[in-house]
């Protein structure tokens, strides 16, 4: 297959089954997003909202895009922009692994870090996020740049229900007994529920929290600071949907560094922390007994090691 361009590398991405790390009962199949051009699930979101924004007219060419980012939206629309002609300005946390920043300069974006207001390096908190969002806006009014804003932008859920879901169903249809994956901005689990729900509501879909950061599920936050990064910011994600969610899951700093190391020294997958996390989260699931007794969970592997 050739491509015109890294736009079209973006979705379409295999599925590997864990068998090392789980040898059953069941099996867990975990979608390599990883191997996208921006190296992680965020890709889809990116060049979905640069779509989006140039068919609405909130973008024309030239005219720079900003984003406020943990790393891998932003290393995404870093290489969407670079195609499409618009200069990327990233906003991050000084807490973000110092890699993400790295790579976006080197697909050509502008990368401004934002002091750390209680959280720590590696571990980034809500208030954090907060600091760098405010950055990112007033970026965006003083160099009249088109704003992204994924927290808020209907692309990031269109994505996965448009092309992650779609491809999840079409690769491994009713046998999907559960859907399980980590919530930062909260596009790949409402969009990709979404739509295997809409093809049989019997799926189990999962969120994905840092343990202590568990909002979703209706708990205090005792944990703001975690390393997983780009997840459990302590917010609602804007296009939350309740009825989407039928268990939640939670998984500790050590449960998703330790699966961290299993899955490189064991399947050979060099993943960052939420992929860890997601692969914690499917066995403990599975562990419940309330998905029978052969079950098949999938979930989707984040994001590359490279960037931690």
């Amino acid at each position: 297959m050739i491509v015109s361009s890294i736009l079209g590398l973006v979705g379409n991405t295999p599925i590997a089954e864990l068998s090392r790390i789980h040898s059953g009962p069941g099996r867990i199949l975990a979608k390599a997003e990883f191997l996208q051009p921006g190296g992680s699930v965020k890709d889809r979101a990116a060049r979905k909202a640069i779509e989006l924004a140039y068919q609405d007219g909130r973008l024309i060419p030239q005219q720079p895009v900003v984003e406020m980012t943990s790393g891998n939206m932003g290393s995404a629309l870093a290489a969407v922009c670079c195609v499409s002609g618009n200069p990327f300005i990233a906003t991050m946390s000084e807490g973000n692994s110092p890699e993400r920043a790295k790579m976006m300069r080197g697909l050509g974006a502008e990368v401004i870090l934002v002091p750390q207001v209680d959280g720590s390096p590696g571990k980034v908190t809500g208030k954090d996020i907060a600091a760098a969002i405010e950055i990112a806006i007033r970026i965006a009014k003083e160099r009249n740049a088109f704003y992204v804003d994924q927290f808020n932008n209907p692309a990031s859920v269109l994505a996965h229900e448009q092309t992650t879901g779609p491809e999840i169903w079409n690769e491994i249809g009713r046998e999907i007994g559960a859907f399980v994956a980590t919530v930062g901005s909260g596009g790949t689990f409402i969009g990709t529920a979404r739509f295997l729900k809409s093809q049989n509501p019997a799926i189990v879909c999962a969120p994905v929290e840092p343990y202590g950061a568990e909002i979703l599920a209706g708990r205090p936050v005792t944990k703001p600071d975690h390393v997983l990064q780009g997840t459990g910011y302590g917010l609602r994600p804007q296009f939350w949907e309740p009825a989407l969610a039928d268990v939640f899951l939670a998984v500790t700093d050590d449960e998703a560094t330790a699966m961290r190391v299993e899955l490189g020294r064991r399947e050979g997958l060099y993943v960052g922390f939420s992929a860890a996390a997601n692969v914690c989260a499917a066995k403990k699931l599975i562990a419940r007994g309330r998905l029978g007794t052969n079950p098949t969970v999938v979930t989707v592997l984040c994001d590359t090691g490279l960037k931690y």
